[in-house]
């Protein structure tokens, strides 16, 4: 039986040529589109009829899409994050989603880290500054005279949680679900409520999942109880923020800074605001680059494909 797989996933499409045996040997045929960042309904909407898997960056398949998609079986995540897939829809449908848990734990805490430590001790603008003739010795802090507030304590906020701790932050968190006991003593984690946790923390590192109870978590009211000395950091999902009220507060001075590799529109619009202030630190959806973490996720995502097609290999 042969079989045709969209390559959506602007990681693997670089790669492909490297795991065509594997699909050769199993008459898998590949559609592989120009992807620039992901795939939207429209574009989905013409190619998806005749496609009987996926393998997916984040591409937005919305109910219309899955209901015109009669041969799909499966959507193979390249990664973790599920939620530009209608759940919903799937399940009605019979479509198996895929994903890696916990693919890019440790990169991502490493940026967040990296982000926190830059603003600390003010790297990036001594730098610029230097570079532009200026010698001026900026003040900076340490980390360990600071509070951070970690908003989602799951495989990242642990990752995040421990690379903290090694700096001799306080650390506070919060989560729905209580993380166990013995890691909160082990790393001296104080558990608040969101509120709380604002109004107490020097930096906030967004780790949680986008959900209907997570999306623009990052609002005009939870601003106002932040420090305004106070950092924000989003290494999550771009809409955890709204972003219209996020540049009001850095306007304004109700935070003093924001450190974004995800956005609400990705690739982030040539005319945000965002791009011109001097408070910001911007990246291109990087935070999870790892070659070995990368390679593992390749190999995954086409296992959890292959398996849901019921073929059997290695």
């Amino acid at each position: 039986m042969s079989y045709k797989v969209l390559v959506s996933a602007p990681y693997m499409q670089p790669i492909i040529d490297r795991f065509l045996p594997i699909f050769e040997e199993h008459g898998i045929e590949l559609m592989i589109p120009v992807v620039h960042e992901r795939m939207e309904e429209e574009e989905l909407l013409p190619i998806i009829a005749d496609i009987d898997g996926v393998i997916a960056g984040d591409d937005r398949f919305t109910p219309k899409v899955i209901e015109n998609a009669p041969k799909l079986k499966v959507i193979s995540k390249w990664g973790t994050g599920i939620d530009s897939f209608d759940k919903e829809a799937c399940q009605k449908a019979g479509v198996v989603i895929t994903n890696t848990p916990n693919a890019f734990s440790e990169p991502v805490a490493d940026s967040a880290l990296g982000y926190m430590l830059s603003f600390a001790r003010r790297l990036p603008w001594m730098d610029a500054q230097m570079k532009a003739g200026v010698w001026d010795k900026i003040p900076g802090r340490a980390l360990r005279e600071c509070t951070l507030g970690v908003i989602g304590i799951g495989d990242v906020g642990k990752a995040v949680i421990k690379r903290a701790s090694g700096f001799g932050m306080t650390i506070i968190g919060t989560d729905p679900i209580t993380p166990p006991d013995e890691f909160l003593k082990k790393y001296d984690v104080t558990m608040v409520s969101k509120e709380a946790l604002l109004q107490q923390s020097d930096y906030v590192s967004l780790n949680c999942d986008l959900n209907p109870t997570s999306h623009h978590i990052m609002n005009d009211a939870t601003f106002k109880l932040m420090k305004n000395d106070a950092v924000l950091i989003n290494t999550a999902r771009g809409p955890l923020i709204d972003e219209v009220a996020l540049v009001k507060a850095l306007q304004s001075g109700e935070i003093a800074g924001v450190a974004m590799d995800v956005f609400e529109h990705e690739p982030l619009p040539e005319d945000s605001p965002l791009r011109s202030m001097d408070n910001v630190m911007l990246a291109p959806h990087n935070s999870n680059s790892s070659p070995e973490a990368w390679e593992h996720v390749h190999h995954n995502t086409i296992r959890n494909l292959l398996r849901e097609l019921g073929i059997k290999h290695g």
